[in-house]
């Protein structure tokens, strides 16, 4: 808030002195002792004469008491006289007030000094400048503003003191516009400034900041022939270095006829943070070879210049400087040397810096712990804020921050509780940046609805709040929600191109097409398209709305790195189209991008969906010897999963034998899924048996062996695996299904009777049910059960995508397609189902499952029916 909305307006002009009259005087310094120094030979005179007769000094001179009380900084002692004094009606004089007023300021005696001021202000009729001064002084120290700007208003004469004391009061408190419109009416008022004025107002141009004031007090500067004085033209240095004109900084620097070491480092440190870090390095050799010592401020800025650069060896040669001229006994400038290190990797030379420090501050501490968490190092991270509380040392918000992050990426969710815990108790959840962290570590410990309870008490939520709980609920499938909070966030905030990237997820993950494209029309509008992960977000989105073409534009329109290739060839994968996914593998290949681990993850994928088993084996063998890439386990998994769908099963179990690693549950799952599909249960439970020895809690593992008995008819065992799925409190996520009509996404849950139209919905899917029978077809259900359902489409599909069709249908016009995006499997029946629809209403009606796309037209599947349920 401007101080003018809450500071009455006053009208200088009637109290101000004649410009023509005016006498400039210096100012008087802030510091106590120094202001009193003028009265102690004095009053040494009258404790002489009391130490003889203090009954009559009391008697005869109550203010010489007041004054030596103050002298000894008695000032309880000196407010009881006082009060005597005006019980009494007693006068006290300028001089008294002026000591207690100014013992008040040097001990931050706010409430005493408000007493004094109540006082003066019922016995002074005229406010001189030495008095008036004083007032001013105090009430700035103490950051009352509208008290001070009260006390110059009542001032009968003001000179410079007076000026620059309430200039700088302003400019402190970060009022630069108001301290340079007070500047202003100085000059007016024909006040000439001195050595103190300029660097206050300098340093106002430089916080705003705003180069053309500061240029205009750069002429005034000269016009007083203060441009040879050094801490002014020092302050002109600042101000030209946070106006971001470096230029014109080094040009002052270079003329300056004489300079001190606070010049060096205004302009080393300059350089470095407009990120001329280079020139800022030549700056510093050169101030040595000027035999100009560097303090803490420059070796300090040159090690984060080093580490802004992120160059190594250059670190290492800055921190053996820093060990030969001594400075590596200063706390600040290890913590630097820390950080420097930390942000290159190199930990054996951070940890070596933070084990010898004899005295270790909370920098230090918080230095350690982020370093690990930012570099990918929670669990030390951690293990280091376990030691620090041991130590006794009390963490600020940037530390309980970074253990925050550290405990998300280990889902230490206990550990997160216990950090939210103390930073209620300590009062740390103010601060936006602890609040962030935690929305982030809950989100992330699958506990949705803490985060979001910690969300909603941000009282000044910033974007990377609304970019966190956007990307927590995406991480916790409520994508439907993140679309909602995002369309609430910019009614208030600008988002940035990270929130826009969790935004594109979540419309990736529910099939949002109309809501990305408006996202990829904002992002062009505002000049994020190309701004970071942005334009591979906008590509995933497309690819996984199974929008190949306008993938495909994307893809071409943006600058292509790895990550872009990968993208795509994955959307090939998901839409079965290997061969489009080899040829793109080749133009990859013809325009020198180098492949990595997740480029053949998605090659062997898309071979393994179209039945390319040859062609897959062969990329798989070039991976090592042709791409120099050693296999992990997914390559391993999709190897598996390519010998499985063909049909080869005893060859991919030999395969997994002869593995040089050990193989995962994915592996072994893998395995399963394909004996799922040929209802081989004997290597199917073997396999099953290598996944829970290593993996009892993935609920994925076990719907695959539910779906192998099932298909073999042995509903037993299914009973038998269910009964342990309740026992470990396994349960399936509820199907859901969503549709996009009319740029509005609509979600159907599975059993859902609360729509609007479910009545209609029902309807509709009914008259397809008894078409189908009509023409001999129906859906496979075992009455031999009532306890369990027949196959595995009534346990774990849930048949949410046919209420997403049905509604699709009653909603759009005829021949507009459906595309559907579900959260789960689907199922046979489903499949069978979709199909006769297709063929009925004569539309293209598009599915993507948790497996692959699935493209209906004129009663016919895109994935040819052929290996995904089985051969028939």
């Amino acid at each position: 808030m401007a101080v003018s909305a809450k500071i009455p307006a006053i009208h200088l002009q009637t109290n101000l002195p004649n410009p023509h009259h005016s006498k400039t005087h210096k100012p008087k310094p802030l510091n106590f002792s120094r202001n009193i120094q003028t009265r102690q030979i004095s009053l040494r005179k009258h404790h002489e004469i009391s130490v003889l007769n203090p009954s009559s000094i009391t008697a005869q001179n109550p203010n010489s008491l007041i004054l030596e009380l103050c002298l000894k900084g008695d000032l309880e002692k000196a407010l009881i006289h006082l009060d005597s004094m005006q019980e009494l009606q007693v006068s006290v004089e300028e001089e008294t007030y002026i000591a207690l007023l100014r013992l008040c300021e040097w001990k931050r005696a706010a409430s005493e000094g408000s007493r004094v001021h109540s006082y003066v202000s019922k016995t002074v009729t005229r406010l001189g400048v030495r008095l008036g001064n004083a007032l001013l002084s105090m009430f700035v120290r103490f950051g009352d503003l509208v008290e001070a700007w009260y006390v110059f208003g009542k001032m009968a004469e003001r000179d410079l003191f007076s000026w620059n004391v309430l200039v700088g009061g302003y400019a402190k408190a970060g009022y630069f516009d108001e301290a340079l419109n007070l500047y202003h009416r100085m000059l007016w008022v024909g006040i000439r400034p001195d050595v103190y004025t300029f660097p206050c107002v300098l340093r106002t141009c430089g916080g705003l900041p705003d180069l053309a004031r500061g240029r205009e007090v750069h002429l005034h500067v000269i016009r007083y022939g203060f441009e040879s004085d050094v801490d002014v033209v020092n302050a002109l240095i600042t101000m030209y270095v946070k106006c971001g004109d470096i230029f014109s900084a080094r040009l002052v620097f270079d003329r300056m006829p004489r300079r001190d070491r606070i010049s060096w480092n205004a302009m080393i440190s300059g350089y470095f943070e407009n990120d001329v870090c280079l020139e800022g390095l030549r700056l510093f050799f050169m101030m040595r070879e000027f035999f100009v010592d560097p303090d803490l401020m420059t070796m300090t800025s040159v090690i984060s210049a080093c580490e802004a650069l992120g160059d190594e060896r250059l670190g290492r040669e800055v921190h053996g400087y820093v060990i030969k001229t001594g400075f590596v006994a200063e706390v600040s400038v290890n913590n630097s040397l820390i950080q420097m290190h930390s942000s290159v990797g190199c930990w054996d030379e951070a940890e070596m810096v933070f084990s010898k420090m004899e005295f270790k501050d909370l920098v230090s501490w918080t230095a350690m712990i982020s370093g690990y968490e930012k570099n990918g190092l929670p669990e030390k991270a951690v293990e280091t804020y376990t030691i620090m509380e041991h130590e006794g040392v009390v963490p600020d918000e940037i530390t309980i921050a970074s253990v925050l992050s550290a405990c998300a990426g280990l889902g230490l969710l206990d550990k997160g509780i216990m950090l939210h815990e103390f930073a209620d108790r300590t009062g740390l959840t103010s601060y936006v940046i602890v609040a962030n962290s935690l929305i982030d570590m809950y989100s992330k410990c699958r506990c949705i609805d803490k985060a979001l309870e910690v969300f909603h008490r941000i009282p000044n939520k910033n974007v990377i709040s609304w970019t966190s709980i956007i990307l927590g609920l995406r991480l916790n499938y409520r994508s439907f929600e993140a679309l909602f909070f995002f369309q609430q966030m910019i009614l208030s905030l600008k988002p940035n191109s990270v929130t826009l990237v969790s935004v594109l997820s979540a419309c990736a993950r529910i099939g949002a097409l109309s809501c990305g494209k408006e996202i990829h029309a904002h992002a062009l509008r505002t000049g994020l398209g190309f701004d970071g992960f942005l334009p591979n977000a906008l590509l995933d989105m497309y690819v996984r709305c199974g929008r190949m073409e306008p993938a495909w534009n994307q893809f071409n329109s943006c600058e292509k790195d790895v990550a872009s290739w990968n993208i795509l060839l994955t959307g090939y994968a998901q839409q079965g189209k290997g061969g489009l996914a080899v040829e793109l593998f080749h133009k990859m290949i013809e325009s020198d991008v180098n492949p990595d681990e997740i480029t053949f993850t998605s090659l062997l994928c898309a071979c393994s969906r179209s039945g390319m088993v040859t062609d897959g084996l062969e990329y798989f063998e070039s991976m090592e010897h042709k791409f120099h890439i050693a296999p992990n386990l997914k390559h391993y998994a999709s190897v598996v999963d390519l010998l499985g769908r063909a049909g080869r099963l005893e060859d991919a179990y030999e395969f997994i034998k002869k593995m040089p690693i050990d193989p995962d549950p994915a592996i072994w799952g893998a395995l399963l899924n394909a004996c799922r599909i040929y209802q081989n249960v004997e290597l199917g439970e073997l396999a099953a048996q290598h996944i829970f020895e290593m993996d009892t809690k993935s609920v994925g593992y076990y719907i695959l062996l539910c779906n192998l008995y099932a298909d073999s008819g042995k509903w037993d065992e299914v009973a038998r695996v269910r009964k342990i799925m309740r026992e470990n409190r396994l349960t399936v996520d509820p199907g859901c299904s969503w549709v996009e009509v009319a740029g509005q996404v609509h979600a159907f849950l599975t059993g859902d009777d609360f729509h609007p139209q479910i009545k209609e919905i029902n309807a509709v899917l009914e008259g397809f049910y008894e078409k189908m029978e009509a023409t001999g077809l129906s859906m496979s259900k075992d009455s031999r059960r009532d306890d369990i359902d027949a196959s595995k489409a009534e346990i774990f599909c849930g048949h949410s995508e046919r209420l997403a069709i049905a509604f699709g249908l009653i909603n759009t016009v005829p021949g507009t397609p459906i595309w559907v995006t579900k959260n789960l499997y689907m199922c046979e029946n489903c499949h069978n189902t979709v199909k006769f629809i297709s063929k009925v209403v004569r539309r293209g009606i598009s599915v993507r499952d948790t497996e692959q796309f699935h493209h209906f037209k004129d009663g016919v599947c895109s994935c040819g029916d052929e290996g995904y349920w089985g051969k028939t």
